[in-house]
């Protein structure tokens, strides 16, 4: 057995259960990884330098095969439901043990890296990888330590990612071969059967959402965050494929961070130290900062290539819709160093409405800002998870239910506490369709959704008019510099309005049905902000 690169010299694998009899990569460069990754067959490289790799069956998340450790700790505080699935502690060990023992004669890259921008929460996170594309994405992902911090560094956290294990579910207690553990008793993940990157991500943005709200008083959330030339810092809500990465790298505003952040009493700061971008249809001129972050360090995940080449055609998704690259934050030019910054003035609940409803802009009151936020209402796009391969509609409450250890409403009174005693600006943003459904209309313009955007940011949507949406009763915009007068209110974009009329009535039912489960919690004024609905929904 060889240990060949940089750690902490106390450190064993032995002290994991991990009995290892072949090399062991520690900390290795992303040029290190990537020599491995092509020498051993696993992956290739583009022509702007990124390296391609395949993350194999699973191309998302499986939400169906998370599962937390039902302990002492966790049984009365884990809100469990359809995202948080309960196993037992013996399950969990026969799991891991297995795991260990699939590992122990196979070369493995082992990672020292951190979560938390802010030094008062950093939560330090040790990863062991099958793959050293695997534990690539960690070091683009995940805080980086400097090399004298590594030489002393011990584990909060411990990952455990074996994408060539598959547990057998009629004896491990598993509903596939793949599954994503965590045990926040042990503080382990253990993922196997999927090569899907993102559950490394999503495991840890878990374990933050569980400890930051309860032992730190800090609201952990599923958004990304900016800061304009004078300060002020915007955060935008939203899960998977409604804009979240695209529409906070603005080249006239610093990224804080693309995707996981924390809000204290004072500042914002990321979780991450990378981003995980979608790549499908991506275009310099639509994304340039992303499309230009695609180089020589960067992940490509599950693309193809135009014939011949090794030029990307990130139209093409025959693997899948959810294409991705991730990268180091500091590929992108204007990012905030470090990842903070100050209270939020404006807040935006991004949406894809796969139905052409929602409007493409509006400003809530506070009683409309705790309604959606509570409802999470998006389309869920093609690709994102497992088996999803057209938008499909969805309440994902907080903007990220498939995360969220605690009960909905923890995360929803934090938020609300922090709005008011703020005066924050709360926007609701649909980049979904237009002029009818999916398969009708047509996908609201990028540059129609950053003009509104930035109108709001700057101020230029104070004075003008607004008119309220007959049965969401959300205020709406009736000019808007740079976006046509006609575009503000979906209604007008419609050829059939009483076909709208019955789409927008029937979505509306659907908003008071999933939002009964709320209703014995939430106050006057947020009950008072359902939509309307009339009596043949």
């Amino acid at each position: 057995m060889k240990v060949i690169g940089l750690k902490n010299p106390s450190v064993s694998l032995e002290q994991y259960g991990l009995q290892h009899q072949a090399n062991s990569y520690w900390n290795l460069s992303p040029a290190e990884l990537t020599e491995h990754t092509v020498q051993r067959g696993l992956g290739q490289i583009a022509d702007t330098g990124a390296l391609v790799v395949d993350t194999g069956k699973f191309k998302g998340r499986a939400p169906k095969d998370k599962f937390t450790v039902k302990d002492a700790m966790t049984e009365n505080t884990v809100d469990w439901n359809n995202f948080n699935h309960p196993t037992d502690r013996a399950t969990f060990d026969n799991l891991y043990k297995k795991v260990m023992a699939y590992l122990a004669d196979k070369d493995i890259w082992v990672r020292d890296a951190y979560a938390c921008a802010d030094p008062k929460y950093r939560l330090n996170i040790r990863v062991i990888n099958e793959f050293p594309w695997g534990n690539m994405f960690c070091y683009n992902m995940f805080l980086r330590p400097t090399a004298e911090e590594i030489q002393t560094m011990d584990n909060d956290w411990l990952i455990v990612n074996a994408p060539g294990f598959e547990a057998n579910p009629a004896v491990d207690n598993t509903r596939s071969p793949n599954f994503s553990m965590i045990d926040f008793t042990q503080r382990i993940v253990l993922i196997g059967g999927s090569g899907y990157t993102g559950e490394m991500k999503k495991g840890i943005f878990t374990v933050l959402n569980y400890v930051l709200p309860q032992d730190k008083g800090v609201l952990s959330m599923h958004c990304s965050a900016n800061v304009g030339k004078d300060g002020d810092t915007a955060v935008f809500f939203g899960l998977s494929g409604t804009g979240k990465t695209t529409l906070s790298a603005d080249p006239n505003r610093k990224l804080i961070g693309d995707d996981e952040h924390g809000w204290t009493e004072d500042s914002v700061f990321n979780f991450e130290g990378g981003c995980y971008a979608k790549c499908v249809d991506l275009t310099e001129e639509k994304e340039p900062q992303i499309y230009h972050a695609i180089k020589f360090g960067s992940i490509l995940e599950n693309i193809e290539y135009f014939p011949g080449t090794r030029k990307v055609d990130f139209e093409n998704v025959s693997q899948t819709e959810n294409t991705r690259v991730s990268y180091p934050i500091d590929y992108i030019d204007n990012i905030m160093v470090p990842s903070k910054g100050g209270v939020p003035r404006n807040i935006f609940f991004l949406t894809c409405d796969a139905f052409g409803v929602l409007p493409p802009l509006s400003k809530l009151t506070p009683g409309q800002a705790m309604y959606q936020f509570l409802s999470g209402y998006t389309a869920k796009v093609a690709g994102t998870e497992a088996g999803i391969t057209e938008p499909q509609l969805t309440f994902s409450t907080c903007f990220g239910a498939p995360f969220l250890p605690l009960h909905p409403t923890k995360y929803a009174e934090m938020l609300g506490e922090k709005m008011l005693e703020h005066n924050v600006n709360v926007w609701l943003v649909n980049t979904g369709w237009t002029g009818g459904p999916y398969g009708v209309g047509n996908r609201i313009k990028l540059k129609y959704t950053r003009a509104m955007i930035t109108a709001a940011l700057e101020g230029k949507l104070d004075n003008v008019n607004y008119k309220k949406h007959d049965v969401f009763g959300l205020m709406m915009p009736e000019s808007c510099p740079d976006v046509p007068a006609d575009k503000l209110d979906p209604r007008n974009t419609w050829a059939d309005k009483k076909e709208y009329d019955q789409r927008a009535n029937s979505l509306a039912a659907q908003f008071v049905r999933n939002f009964e489960q709320y209703a014995d919690k939430a106050n006057a004024e947020t009950l008072a902000a359902a939509p309307r609905v009339t009596a043949n929904a």
